[in-house]
C-alpha cells in the first residue's frame, strides 16, 4: 500500500514513527512505503548555513537520533560551536544548534552551493539515517525556498490590540516569532514568502495522485499543514485525489497539545477547537479522527466520517494506535466511497 502523509514538525515526526510501527506489526501493510510531504515554511539560514527543521525532525525520529524529551535536535548533544559562535559575537543566539545538529546543516548548505536541489540533497541526509531501508521517502515541498514571516505590532507602536494591526507593523522570521518570542507577541498574519515563485519538489504531486491513503499527521494546522497546502498544485491534487485524506486533530479538548497552535489559528481567525480546524481542510478532507474530549457532534464540514478516541502519543504504542486508527479509518473510506 502507498501512503502519503503531510507533515510538519515534532507531532508529525512522531505519528510517523507511530505509522511505521503499525505497519510492521500488521503483517498485511508491512510491505507498505511512506512519502512524506514535509513542511519547508520553517527554513531558516543562521551563520550562513540553511536549516530546515521541520525536514530534520522528521529524519532523526525515523532514524532514531532524536532528542527525546525536546521532540527535536540531536540526542546526546553538545553545544561547543555555539558557545564559540557566542563568544565571537555572532548572532543570533536564541535559536540553539548542537554540534552534531552542525554536521546536518554543513553537508546540506555545502551540497546546496555545489548546485544540487533540496530534494537531491534531502535523500542524501535520509540515505545516512536509513529512511529507505523502512520504506520511507522524504520529500520537501518544495525545492524553492519558501520562508513563513509573522506580522506583528511594531515595538515602537502598536496595533489596536484587536487583531486588525491599525499601527505600526513589522515582519519577523517565524522562527523567531515561535523560538525567541514563543508565541507571545500577537501575530496579525503570516506570510509565506516566496511562495509566489515556487513549484512542487518532484515527486510530489505524483505521491498524492498515486496514493492508496493520504493522511495528515497532528501537525500545526496553519503553519505546517497550511504552508504545504499553499504550495500550487498541492491543494488541487487533495482534491482530486481518489484515495481517502484522513487527518488527525492537533488539538485536544479545544488546546494544543504542544506548540503555539492557538495563537496561530487566532491570528487567521480560526476557533481552537477540532471542528474549526476541519473546516480549514474541508474542500478535501474525508475522514477525521479527534480525541474523546472531543466527540464528534455538529460543528463539521457535512459529509466527514468523524471518530472519536484518545489522541495523547504517550508512547510509541499508542501513537502506533493512534496511526492504526487513521489507517483503518481511511482503508473504511476506500472501500464505501461515498455517494
Amino acid at each position: 500500500m502507498r501512503i502519503t502523509a503531510l507533515a510538519g514538525g515534532v507531532g508529525g515526526a512522531r505519528f510517523l514513527r507511530g505509522l511505521r510501527a503499525h505497519l510492521n506489526r500488521t503483517p498485511a501493510l508491512s510491505d507498505s512505503t511512506i512519502t512524506v510531504i514535509g513542511n519547508t515554511g520553517d527554513d531558516i539560514t543562521l551563520f550562513g548555513l540553511r536549516v530546515c527543521p521541520d525536514l530534520d525532525t522528521v529524519m532523526y525520529t525515523l532514524g532514531g537520533g532524536i532528542n527525546e524529551e525536546q521532540g527535536w535536535g540531536r540526542a546526546d548533544e553538545t553545544q561547543s560551536v555555539q558557545g564559540e559562535l557566542a563568544a565571537y559575537g555572532a548572532v543570533p543566539q536564541w535559536f540553539g544548534l548542537g554540534d552534531r545538529d552542525f554536521g546536518t546543516h554543513i553537508a546540506r548548505s555545502q551540497w546546496l552551493g555545489q548546485g544540487l536541489s533540496l530534494s537531491e540533497v534531502t535523500a542524501r541526509l535520509c540515505d545516512r539515517w536509513g529512511l529507505p531501508d523502512q520504506g520511507v521517502r522524504l520529500l520537501p515541498m518544495s525545492d524553492s525556498p519558501v520562508e513563513t514571516h509573522v506580522v506583528i505590532d511594531s515595538e515602537d507602536g502598536g496595533g489596536d490590540g484587536d487583531g486588525a494591526g491599525g499601527g505600526p507593523q513589522r515582519a519577523v522570521h517565524f522562527q523567531e516569532w515561535w523560538v525567541r518570542m514563543r508565541a507571545a507577541v500577537p501575530a496579525r498574519k503570516f506570510i509565506a514568502v516566496g511562495m509566489d515563485r515556487a513549484t512542487a519538489a518532484p515527486g510530489v504531486l505524483d505521491a498524492i495522485r498515486e496514493a492508496d491513503i493520504i493522511l495528515l499527521p497532528p501537525s500545526n494546522p496553519v503553519v505546517s499543514i497550511g504552508i504545504i497546502l499553499g504550495v500550487p498544485g498541492v491543494r488541487d491534487a487533495l482534491r482530486g485525489s481518489v484515495a481517502p485524506v484522513v487527518g488527525v486533530s492537533p488539538l485536544i479538548g479545544g488546546a494544543p497539545v504542544r506548540g503555539h497552535a492557538d495563537a496561530c489559528l487566532t491570528a487567521i481567525g480560526v476557533e481552537c477547537t477540532a471542528q474549526a480546524v476541519a473546516g480549514l481542510y474541508a474542500d478535501f478532507l474525508d475522514g477525521w479522527l479527534v480525541d474523546d474530549l472531543d466527540e464528534p457532534g455538529i460543528g463539521f464540514p457535512p459529509r466527514l466520517e468523524v471518530q472519536a478516541r484518545p489522541l495523547w502519543m504517550n508512547d510509541l504504542e499508542t501513537t502506533a494506535d493512534i496511526a492504526g486508527a487513521a489507517v483503518d479509518l481511511a482503508l473504511k473510506l476506500r472501500r464505501t466511497p461515498s455517494v
